[in-house]
Protein backbone atom coordinates (compact mmCIF):
# COMPACT_ATOMS: atom_id res chain seq x y z
CA UNK A 1 0.00 0.00 0.00
CA UNK A 2 2.88 2.18 -0.81
CA UNK A 3 1.11 4.88 -2.58
CA UNK A 4 2.10 8.79 -3.46
CA UNK A 5 1.04 11.32 -0.77
CA UNK A 6 -1.65 12.96 -3.52
CA UNK A 7 -3.17 9.50 -4.21
CA UNK A 8 -5.79 8.91 -1.95
CA UNK A 9 -7.02 12.43 -3.36
CA UNK A 10 -7.64 11.12 -6.92
CA UNK A 11 -11.44 9.58 -6.48
CA UNK A 12 -14.37 10.86 -8.65
CA UNK A 13 -16.12 9.73 -4.82
CA UNK A 14 -15.94 12.27 -1.85
CA UNK A 15 -12.94 13.24 -0.25
CA UNK A 16 -14.76 13.60 3.23
CA UNK A 17 -12.60 11.15 4.29
CA UNK A 18 -9.37 11.88 3.45
CA UNK A 19 -8.07 12.21 7.01
CA UNK A 20 -8.84 8.98 7.62
CA UNK A 21 -7.73 7.21 4.25
CA UNK A 22 -4.07 9.03 5.55
CA UNK A 23 -4.60 7.93 8.80
CA UNK A 24 -4.87 4.09 7.63
CA UNK A 25 -2.73 4.38 4.28
CA UNK A 26 -5.80 2.77 2.76
CA UNK A 27 -6.87 4.44 -0.55
CA UNK A 28 -9.71 6.67 -0.14
CA UNK A 29 -11.68 5.14 -2.32
CA UNK A 30 -11.63 1.65 -0.69
CA UNK A 31 -12.20 3.73 2.55
CA UNK A 32 -15.78 5.60 0.86
CA UNK A 33 -16.93 2.26 -0.06
CA UNK A 34 -16.36 0.36 3.39
CA UNK A 35 -17.68 3.90 5.13
CA UNK A 36 -20.81 3.08 3.07
CA UNK A 37 -21.18 -0.22 3.59
CA UNK A 38 -21.48 0.01 7.51
CA UNK A 39 -23.55 3.29 7.63
CA UNK A 40 -26.07 1.37 5.06
CA UNK A 41 -25.76 -1.36 8.01
CA UNK A 42 -26.73 1.08 10.81
CA UNK A 43 -29.67 2.86 8.52
CA UNK A 44 -31.00 -0.55 7.74
CA UNK A 45 -31.16 -0.77 11.33
CA UNK A 46 -32.79 2.59 11.70
CA UNK A 47 -35.48 1.75 9.08
CA UNK A 48 -36.16 -1.33 10.62
CA UNK A 49 -36.95 0.13 13.34
CA UNK A 50 -38.68 3.69 12.50
CA UNK A 51 -39.69 2.82 8.86
CA UNK A 52 -41.18 -0.39 9.51
CA UNK A 53 -43.90 -1.76 7.87
CA UNK A 54 -46.26 -1.06 10.78
CA UNK A 55 -44.90 2.89 11.36
CA UNK A 56 -44.61 3.99 7.44
CA UNK A 57 -46.37 2.97 4.32
CA UNK A 58 -44.68 1.57 1.20
CA UNK A 59 -44.31 5.18 -0.67
CA UNK A 60 -42.53 6.12 2.57
CA UNK A 61 -39.76 3.28 3.08
CA UNK A 62 -39.75 2.90 -0.70
CA UNK A 63 -38.79 6.78 -0.76
CA UNK A 64 -36.04 6.50 1.60
CA UNK A 65 -34.31 3.48 0.25
CA UNK A 66 -34.33 5.13 -2.80
CA UNK A 67 -32.94 8.23 -1.98
CA UNK A 68 -29.85 6.50 0.68
CA UNK A 69 -29.05 4.53 -2.02
CA UNK A 70 -28.92 7.35 -4.65
CA UNK A 71 -26.86 9.31 -2.19
CA UNK A 72 -24.69 6.51 -1.20
CA UNK A 73 -23.97 5.76 -4.95
CA UNK A 74 -22.68 9.35 -5.79
CA UNK A 75 -20.64 9.48 -2.62
CA UNK A 76 -18.43 6.47 -3.52
CA UNK A 77 -18.31 7.44 -7.23
CA UNK A 78 -19.27 11.01 -7.54
CA UNK A 79 -19.81 11.85 -11.55
CA UNK A 80 -19.45 8.04 -12.63
CA UNK A 81 -22.63 7.05 -10.52
CA UNK A 82 -24.45 8.97 -13.45
CA UNK A 83 -23.72 5.44 -15.84
CA UNK A 84 -26.07 3.56 -13.21
CA UNK A 85 -28.79 6.34 -12.89
CA UNK A 86 -28.90 6.31 -17.18
CA UNK A 87 -29.08 2.66 -17.25
CA UNK A 88 -31.79 2.26 -15.03
CA UNK A 89 -34.61 5.29 -16.09
CA UNK A 90 -33.16 3.78 -19.79
CA UNK A 91 -34.38 0.66 -18.65
CA UNK A 92 -37.42 2.06 -16.89
CA UNK A 93 -38.58 3.25 -20.47
CA UNK A 94 -37.98 0.40 -22.53
CA UNK A 95 -40.10 -1.52 -19.82
CA UNK A 96 -42.76 0.73 -20.39
CA UNK A 97 -42.83 1.66 -24.15
CA UNK A 98 -41.20 -1.86 -25.21
CA UNK A 99 -43.79 -4.46 -26.35
CA UNK A 100 -44.58 -7.24 -23.58
CA UNK A 101 -43.03 -10.13 -26.25
CA UNK A 102 -39.44 -8.65 -26.79
CA UNK A 103 -39.01 -6.06 -23.61
CA UNK A 104 -36.77 -8.91 -22.25
CA UNK A 105 -34.90 -9.22 -25.36
CA UNK A 106 -34.48 -5.21 -25.11
CA UNK A 107 -33.92 -4.58 -21.62
CA UNK A 108 -31.55 -7.79 -21.91
CA UNK A 109 -29.52 -6.10 -25.07
CA UNK A 110 -29.14 -2.51 -23.67
CA UNK A 111 -28.10 -3.03 -20.10
CA UNK A 112 -25.30 -6.04 -21.02
CA UNK A 113 -24.50 -3.64 -23.90
CA UNK A 114 -24.12 -0.66 -21.90
CA UNK A 115 -22.03 -2.48 -19.08
CA UNK A 116 -19.76 -4.08 -21.83
CA UNK A 117 -19.08 -0.51 -23.01
CA UNK A 118 -18.52 0.69 -19.68
CA UNK A 119 -15.83 -1.79 -19.28
CA UNK A 120 -14.28 -1.43 -22.46
CA UNK A 121 -14.34 2.16 -21.52
CA UNK A 122 -13.12 1.91 -18.23
CA UNK A 123 -9.93 -0.61 -18.88
CA UNK A 124 -9.10 0.31 -22.80
CA UNK A 125 -9.60 4.13 -23.00
CA UNK A 126 -8.91 6.02 -20.01
CA UNK A 127 -6.83 3.05 -18.69
CA UNK A 128 -8.06 3.80 -15.30
CA UNK A 129 -6.77 7.40 -16.08
CA UNK A 130 -8.93 8.67 -12.98
CA UNK A 131 -8.60 6.26 -9.99
CA UNK A 132 -11.98 6.07 -8.68
CA UNK A 133 -13.74 3.31 -6.72
CA UNK A 134 -14.91 0.13 -9.78
CA UNK A 135 -18.36 1.77 -10.92
CA UNK A 136 -18.52 -1.23 -12.66
CA UNK A 137 -19.20 -3.08 -9.41
CA UNK A 138 -22.81 -1.68 -8.81
CA UNK A 139 -23.59 -1.28 -12.94
CA UNK A 140 -23.22 -5.09 -12.62
CA UNK A 141 -25.47 -5.84 -9.59
CA UNK A 142 -28.26 -3.38 -11.85
CA UNK A 143 -27.83 -4.95 -14.69
CA UNK A 144 -28.90 -8.18 -13.21
CA UNK A 145 -32.09 -6.21 -11.57
CA UNK A 146 -33.11 -4.72 -14.82
CA UNK A 147 -33.00 -8.15 -16.91
CA UNK A 148 -34.12 -10.33 -14.15
CA UNK A 149 -37.82 -7.91 -13.61
CA UNK A 150 -37.94 -7.23 -17.70
CA UNK A 151 -37.39 -11.46 -17.78
CA UNK A 152 -39.76 -11.89 -15.12
CA UNK A 153 -42.18 -9.23 -16.25
CA UNK A 154 -42.47 -11.38 -19.82
CA UNK A 155 -43.19 -14.33 -17.77
CA UNK A 156 -45.86 -13.02 -15.98
CA UNK A 157 -48.04 -10.93 -18.98
CA UNK A 158 -46.46 -12.18 -21.40
CA UNK A 159 -46.45 -15.89 -21.81
CA UNK A 160 -49.13 -18.73 -20.85
CA UNK A 161 -48.85 -20.40 -17.35
CA UNK A 162 -48.56 -23.66 -18.78
CA UNK A 163 -45.19 -22.12 -20.91
CA UNK A 164 -43.15 -21.70 -17.42
CA UNK A 165 -41.40 -23.76 -15.17
CA UNK A 166 -42.62 -23.95 -10.90
CA UNK A 167 -39.78 -20.97 -10.44
CA UNK A 168 -40.35 -18.80 -13.13
CA UNK A 169 -44.06 -18.78 -12.50
CA UNK A 170 -43.57 -18.35 -8.53
CA UNK A 171 -41.65 -15.23 -9.91
CA UNK A 172 -43.29 -13.95 -12.76
CA UNK A 173 -44.73 -10.56 -12.16
CA UNK A 174 -48.28 -9.68 -13.85
CA UNK A 175 -47.75 -5.84 -12.87
CA UNK A 176 -45.27 -3.84 -14.15
CA UNK A 177 -43.88 -1.21 -11.12
CA UNK A 178 -44.30 2.23 -10.51
CA UNK A 179 -41.42 4.29 -11.29
CA UNK A 180 -40.96 4.74 -7.31
CA UNK A 181 -41.18 1.03 -6.94
CA UNK A 182 -38.63 0.53 -9.87
CA UNK A 183 -35.74 2.63 -8.70
CA UNK A 184 -36.31 1.18 -5.20
CA UNK A 185 -35.88 -2.05 -6.10
CA UNK A 186 -32.89 -0.74 -8.35
CA UNK A 187 -31.31 1.60 -6.11
CA UNK A 188 -31.63 0.94 -2.67
CA UNK A 189 -29.40 2.01 -0.19
CA UNK A 190 -29.23 -2.14 0.79
CA UNK A 191 -27.70 -3.39 -2.20
CA UNK A 192 -26.42 -0.57 -4.32
CA UNK A 193 -22.84 -0.71 -3.88
CA UNK A 194 -22.06 -4.39 -3.76
CA UNK A 195 -25.40 -6.20 -4.05
CA UNK A 196 -26.59 -8.94 -3.60
CA UNK A 197 -29.07 -8.87 -5.89
CA UNK A 198 -33.14 -10.03 -5.40
CA UNK A 199 -36.11 -10.80 -7.17
CA UNK A 200 -38.55 -8.15 -7.23
CA UNK A 201 -40.92 -9.88 -5.70
CA UNK A 202 -39.25 -10.69 -2.75
CA UNK A 203 -38.04 -6.90 -2.58
CA UNK A 204 -41.49 -5.52 -2.60
CA UNK A 205 -42.92 -8.47 -0.07
CA UNK A 206 -39.90 -7.10 2.47
CA UNK A 207 -41.09 -3.04 1.38
CA UNK A 208 -44.58 -4.64 2.52
CA UNK A 209 -43.85 -6.57 5.44
CA UNK A 210 -44.75 -9.81 3.81
CA UNK A 211 -41.49 -11.33 3.61
CA UNK A 212 -41.34 -12.89 6.99
CA UNK A 213 -44.64 -14.48 6.48
CA UNK A 214 -43.34 -15.56 2.78
CA UNK A 215 -40.44 -17.66 4.29
CA UNK A 216 -42.05 -18.93 7.32
CA UNK A 217 -45.00 -20.34 5.12
CA UNK A 218 -42.55 -22.27 2.75
CA UNK A 219 -41.63 -24.33 6.26
CA UNK A 220 -45.07 -24.66 7.43
CA UNK A 221 -44.47 -22.55 10.60
CA UNK A 222 -47.67 -23.64 12.71
CA UNK A 223 -46.24 -26.87 12.45
CA UNK A 224 -43.22 -25.84 14.79
CA UNK A 225 -45.72 -24.61 17.48
CA UNK A 226 -46.21 -21.50 16.58
CA UNK A 227 -49.52 -20.12 17.34
CA UNK A 228 -48.52 -16.67 15.58
CA UNK A 229 -45.59 -15.18 13.51
CA UNK A 230 -42.93 -14.87 14.94
CA UNK A 231 -40.35 -11.39 14.50
CA UNK A 232 -37.00 -13.19 13.84
CA UNK A 233 -34.16 -10.60 15.05
CA UNK A 234 -31.42 -9.61 12.76
CA UNK A 235 -29.16 -8.98 15.48
CA UNK A 236 -27.51 -12.55 15.78
CA UNK A 237 -27.03 -12.60 12.15
CA UNK A 238 -25.16 -9.39 11.94
CA UNK A 239 -22.84 -9.87 14.70
CA UNK A 240 -21.60 -12.76 12.80
CA UNK A 241 -21.57 -11.02 9.34
CA UNK A 242 -19.67 -8.57 10.92
CA UNK A 243 -17.08 -11.11 12.46
CA UNK A 244 -16.71 -12.56 9.45
CA UNK A 245 -15.70 -9.45 7.79
CA UNK A 246 -13.51 -8.41 10.20
CA UNK A 247 -11.81 -11.84 9.90
CA UNK A 248 -11.75 -11.34 6.23
CA UNK A 249 -9.86 -7.62 6.43
CA UNK A 250 -7.47 -9.26 8.88
CA UNK A 251 -6.91 -11.69 6.37
CA UNK A 252 -6.72 -9.60 3.53
CA UNK A 253 -4.26 -7.22 5.21
CA UNK A 254 -1.85 -10.01 5.67
CA UNK A 255 -2.59 -13.26 4.23
CA UNK A 256 -3.16 -11.59 1.29
CA UNK A 257 -0.77 -9.25 1.38
CA UNK A 258 1.83 -11.98 1.29
CA UNK A 259 1.17 -14.07 -1.68
CA UNK A 260 0.51 -11.53 -4.36
CA UNK A 261 -0.58 -13.33 -7.09
CA UNK A 262 2.55 -12.23 -9.28
CA UNK A 263 4.46 -14.86 -7.58
CA UNK A 264 2.85 -17.79 -9.52
CA UNK A 265 4.67 -16.38 -12.52
CA UNK A 266 7.68 -15.07 -11.24
CA UNK A 267 10.36 -16.48 -13.32
CA UNK A 268 12.87 -16.99 -10.97
CA UNK A 269 10.41 -19.17 -9.06
CA UNK A 270 8.82 -21.13 -12.25
CA UNK A 271 12.83 -21.63 -12.99
CA UNK A 272 13.95 -23.22 -9.45
CA UNK A 273 10.86 -24.80 -8.35
CA UNK A 274 9.43 -28.44 -8.69
CA UNK A 275 6.11 -28.90 -10.03
CA UNK A 276 4.41 -30.14 -7.06
CA UNK A 277 6.22 -26.46 -5.56
CA UNK A 278 4.40 -24.27 -8.33
CA UNK A 279 1.48 -26.22 -7.64
CA UNK A 280 1.25 -26.11 -3.83
CA UNK A 281 2.03 -22.45 -4.10
CA UNK A 282 -0.85 -22.03 -6.83
CA UNK A 283 -2.97 -22.95 -4.19
CA UNK A 284 -2.35 -20.75 -1.60
CA UNK A 285 -1.88 -17.62 -3.99
CA UNK A 286 -5.59 -18.53 -5.10
CA UNK A 287 -6.42 -18.87 -1.33
CA UNK A 288 -4.96 -15.86 -0.48
CA UNK A 289 -7.34 -13.93 -2.98
CA UNK A 290 -10.54 -14.84 -1.47
CA UNK A 291 -10.38 -12.41 1.53
CA UNK A 292 -11.44 -9.96 -0.38
CA UNK A 293 -15.01 -11.18 -2.04
CA UNK A 294 -15.50 -12.38 1.52
CA UNK A 295 -15.17 -8.83 2.95
CA UNK A 296 -17.11 -7.40 0.43
CA UNK A 297 -19.48 -10.16 0.04
CA UNK A 298 -20.22 -10.52 3.47
CA UNK A 299 -21.16 -7.01 4.36
CA UNK A 300 -23.78 -7.17 1.16
CA UNK A 301 -25.16 -10.68 3.12
CA UNK A 302 -23.37 -13.18 0.75
CA UNK A 303 -21.79 -16.18 2.53
CA UNK A 304 -19.61 -18.33 0.24
CA UNK A 305 -16.63 -19.76 2.66
CA UNK A 306 -17.84 -23.16 3.96
CA UNK A 307 -19.74 -24.58 0.97
CA UNK A 308 -16.89 -23.74 -1.79
CA UNK A 309 -14.28 -24.85 1.08
CA UNK A 310 -15.86 -28.67 0.85
CA UNK A 311 -17.17 -28.49 -2.31
CA UNK A 312 -16.46 -32.12 -3.73
CA UNK A 313 -17.71 -31.45 -7.57
CA UNK A 314 -16.87 -28.67 -9.87
CA UNK A 315 -20.92 -27.80 -10.32
CA UNK A 316 -21.23 -27.23 -6.11
CA UNK A 317 -17.92 -24.76 -5.45
CA UNK A 318 -19.40 -22.53 -8.70
CA UNK A 319 -23.23 -23.07 -7.34
CA UNK A 320 -22.22 -21.79 -4.06
CA UNK A 321 -18.98 -19.36 -4.92
CA UNK A 322 -21.61 -16.41 -5.78
CA UNK A 323 -24.94 -17.60 -4.95
CA UNK A 324 -26.57 -14.64 -6.11
CA UNK A 325 -24.95 -14.42 -9.40
CA UNK A 326 -25.65 -17.99 -10.36
CA UNK A 327 -29.21 -17.88 -9.66
CA UNK A 328 -29.55 -14.53 -12.09
CA UNK A 329 -27.50 -16.67 -14.64
CA UNK A 330 -29.82 -19.77 -13.77
CA UNK A 331 -32.56 -17.67 -14.51
CA UNK A 332 -31.48 -15.24 -17.60
CA UNK A 333 -30.14 -17.87 -19.49
CA UNK A 334 -29.03 -21.44 -18.66
CA UNK A 335 -33.26 -22.13 -18.03
CA UNK A 336 -34.10 -20.21 -21.59
CA UNK A 337 -31.26 -21.34 -24.10
CA UNK A 338 -32.94 -23.28 -26.30
CA UNK A 339 -29.76 -25.08 -26.74
CA UNK A 340 -25.98 -25.26 -25.06
CA UNK A 341 -27.26 -24.01 -22.04
CA UNK A 342 -24.08 -24.84 -20.23
CA UNK A 343 -21.85 -22.78 -22.49
CA UNK A 344 -23.85 -19.98 -23.10
CA UNK A 345 -24.37 -19.19 -19.15
CA UNK A 346 -20.71 -19.45 -18.97
CA UNK A 347 -19.56 -16.94 -21.74
CA UNK A 348 -22.57 -14.40 -20.73
CA UNK A 349 -20.61 -14.98 -16.61
CA UNK A 350 -17.50 -13.67 -18.61
CA UNK A 351 -19.08 -11.23 -20.20
CA UNK A 352 -20.97 -9.87 -17.08
CA UNK A 353 -17.59 -9.33 -15.11
CA UNK A 354 -15.90 -7.92 -18.22
CA UNK A 355 -13.55 -7.34 -20.99
CA UNK A 356 -10.19 -8.77 -19.69
CA UNK A 357 -8.96 -11.74 -21.33
CA UNK A 358 -8.22 -13.89 -17.84
CA UNK A 359 -12.43 -13.68 -17.63
CA UNK A 360 -12.59 -15.58 -20.87
CA UNK A 361 -9.67 -18.06 -20.25
CA UNK A 362 -11.14 -18.80 -16.68
CA UNK A 363 -15.03 -19.14 -18.25
CA UNK A 364 -14.10 -21.08 -21.67
CA UNK A 365 -12.07 -23.96 -19.21
CA UNK A 366 -14.94 -24.11 -16.87
CA UNK A 367 -17.08 -24.84 -19.90
CA UNK A 368 -14.85 -27.92 -20.17
CA UNK A 369 -14.53 -28.66 -16.68
CA UNK A 370 -17.91 -28.76 -16.06
CA UNK A 371 -18.73 -30.85 -18.33
CA UNK A 372 -15.95 -33.59 -17.61
CA UNK A 373 -16.79 -33.51 -13.73
CA UNK A 374 -20.35 -34.50 -14.93
CA UNK A 375 -19.28 -37.35 -17.36
CA UNK A 376 -17.38 -38.22 -14.71
CA UNK A 377 -19.50 -38.30 -11.60
CA UNK A 378 -22.12 -39.92 -14.31
CA UNK A 379 -19.99 -42.72 -15.62
CA UNK A 380 -17.96 -43.43 -11.70
CA UNK A 381 -19.59 -42.58 -8.89
CA UNK A 382 -22.02 -45.45 -8.73
CA UNK A 383 -19.15 -47.51 -8.39
CA UNK A 384 -17.71 -45.46 -4.93
CA UNK A 385 -21.09 -45.64 -3.07
CA UNK A 386 -21.68 -49.16 -1.77
CA UNK A 387 -19.72 -48.76 1.13
CA UNK A 388 -18.69 -46.28 3.08
CA UNK A 389 -15.13 -46.44 3.11
CA UNK A 390 -15.66 -46.31 -0.45
CA UNK A 391 -17.88 -43.39 -0.69
CA UNK A 392 -15.87 -41.62 1.90
CA UNK A 393 -12.44 -42.10 -0.60
CA UNK A 394 -14.65 -41.14 -2.98
CA UNK A 395 -15.34 -37.70 -1.30
CA UNK A 396 -11.72 -37.06 -0.51
CA UNK A 397 -10.06 -37.29 -3.85
CA UNK A 398 -13.52 -35.60 -5.31
CA UNK A 399 -12.41 -32.33 -3.42
CA UNK A 400 -8.47 -32.67 -4.12
CA UNK A 401 -9.38 -32.88 -7.22
CA UNK A 402 -11.89 -30.11 -7.64
CA UNK A 403 -9.96 -28.15 -5.36
CA UNK A 404 -6.78 -27.95 -7.62
CA UNK A 405 -9.11 -27.46 -10.96
CA UNK A 406 -10.86 -24.51 -9.41
CA UNK A 407 -7.35 -22.95 -8.76
CA UNK A 408 -6.32 -24.01 -12.39
CA UNK A 409 -9.51 -22.48 -13.86
CA UNK A 410 -9.94 -19.22 -11.76
CA UNK A 411 -5.82 -18.09 -11.86
CA UNK A 412 -6.55 -16.46 -15.09
CA UNK A 413 -9.50 -14.40 -13.70
CA UNK A 414 -7.04 -13.34 -11.14
CA UNK A 415 -4.19 -12.75 -13.32
CA UNK A 416 -6.37 -10.55 -15.46
CA UNK A 417 -4.11 -10.60 -18.54
CA UNK A 418 -2.76 -12.94 -21.89
CA UNK A 419 0.64 -13.37 -21.13
CA UNK A 420 1.02 -14.00 -17.46
CA UNK A 421 -2.23 -16.61 -17.87
CA UNK A 422 0.31 -18.05 -20.81
CA UNK A 423 3.08 -18.65 -18.42
CA UNK A 424 1.68 -19.84 -15.71
CA UNK A 425 0.29 -22.84 -18.35
CA UNK A 426 3.30 -23.30 -19.55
Amino acid sequence: MAEAAGIPYRTTGSTLLHPVSALLGIPLDQVNFVACQLFALLAAFWFRLYLSPSHASSSVRHAFATIFGVYFAIFCFGWYSIHIFVLVVTCYGILNTASILNVHRYSFITAMGYLTLCHISRIYIFHYGILTTDFSGPLMIVTQKITTLAFQVHDGIGRKAEELTTEQSQLAIKIKPSLLEYLSYQLNFMSVIAGPYSNYKDYIAFIEGRHVQMKLLEVSWKQRGHDKIPDPSPVGAVLRKLCITLVSLLLFLTFTKSFPVTHIVDNQFINKSSFLSRLGLLYVVMQASKPKYYFAWTLGKVDVMAVTFMATSFKVYIENWNIQTTAWLKRVCYDRAPWYPTALTFLLSALWHGVYPGYYFTFITGILMTLAARAIRNNFRHFFISSKPLKLSYDVATWLVTQLAVCYTVAPFVLLAVEPTIKLYK
